[in-house]
């Protein structure tokens, strides 16, 4: 049977403007960037999420299913309003957002996709600790675990968030803990734990828990710790058009990358150098393609090509 991906996080729609204004409005969310990627290189994936049942939530659900996702376990919420992101991009087209949300107090009304031995659960940013929907997301995670799937933890933990890391310490531990594979950015963990330093963030704070941790720094380098191999890797420079979902694609190309080459969540501890440098080459061309277009993922010309190449 053919391994899928299964997603865990919200769906947004994003506004992107630039010179203040409007230039495109694209279904996004942490999670659901990558996932659509990976839809588009003919992954199975699935994706548990929540949408109003509104003219937002609709473009959002026929956005997914024409790219391959199913969405039968996306909650359709009566109340409330599909949630939506505005996204300003300065001149080196990095974003700062805004966002506008209103749920309703029922969340996440869902039942959970069926999971095989090393199938991938991609979850993290702020849906992955929000006290709200935490029972709902540690029981999947925890059920997720218990059948075998390997999980791959963003942490996209944003500076909104920078005042309560104390207090969402514990959680995200947690997080860590559950984890086969921590990716974040030195930003993700100054807002944390106010480090910086990939080796002291790996030494001090997630080798404990968990024993692998990809920590990327934007444009700069792409740092590994992991039982077998410590590597920094260079990023190329790229062209950028918007840099909005370039993290979510970076964990689209690593999870296509542990695919691609066949590795299985017992396989993680035995890991060679040549082994990641496969799956962080594939993390890195994800990234730098979701750059070169206002799209939050790769286009489906870089979809069709690397299936013809491969």
């Amino acid at each position: 049977m053919k391994r899928k991906v299964i997603g865990i996080g919200e769906t947004i729609l994003d506004i992107l403007f630039r010179d203040g204004q409007p230039t495109a409005a694209v279904p996004g969310g942490s999670v659901f960037n990558g996932i659509i990627s990976l839809g588009r290189m003919g992954v199975p994936v699935d994706f548990i999420s929540e949408t109003g049942n509104d003219r937002v939530g609709r473009t959002i659900l026929d956005f997914m299913r024409a790219n391959g996702v199913e969405t039968s376990h996306v909650n359709v919420f009566p109340e409330g309003k599909s949630p939506l992101s505005l996204a300003f991009l300065d001149e080196h087209n990095d974003a700062d957002y805004l966002f506008y949300k209103d749920y309703p107090s029922q969340r996440l009304d869902v039942v959970f996709p069926e999971i095989a031995p090393d199938d991938i659960v991609m979850f993290g940013s702020y849906f992955a600790l929000n006290p709200v929907l935490r029972p709902k997301v540690l029981e999947f995670l925890t059920y997720a675990r218990e059948h075998g799937a390997l999980l791959y933890y963003d942490v996209n933990f944003r500076s909104t968030h920078a005042s309560d890391a104390i207090k969402l310490t514990s959680t995200i531990l947690e997080n860590f803990e559950l984890a086969d594979i921590v990716r974040g950015s030195t930003d993700d963990f100054r807002h944390m734990f106010g480090i910086t330093d990939a080796d002291r963030i790996y030494t001090d704070k997630v080798k404990f828990y968990c024993p692998r941790l990809i920590c990327t720094s934007g444009p700069e380098a792409v740092t590994l710790h992991s039982e077998q191999v410590n590597k920094t890797y260079p990023v190329p420079p790229v062209e950028t058009v918007s840099t909005v979902g370039a993290g979510d694609n970076f964990n689209a190309g690593i999870v296509y990358g542990l695919l691609s080459e066949g590795i299985r969540r017992d396989d993680l501890p035995r890991l060679t150098e040549s082994d990641w440098d496969a799956v962080i080459r594939s993390g890195m061309d994800f990234s730098a393609e979701a750059c070169r277009n206002l799209g939050n993922s790769v286009s489906l010309d870089f979809a069709k090509q690397l299936t013809i190449d491969k």
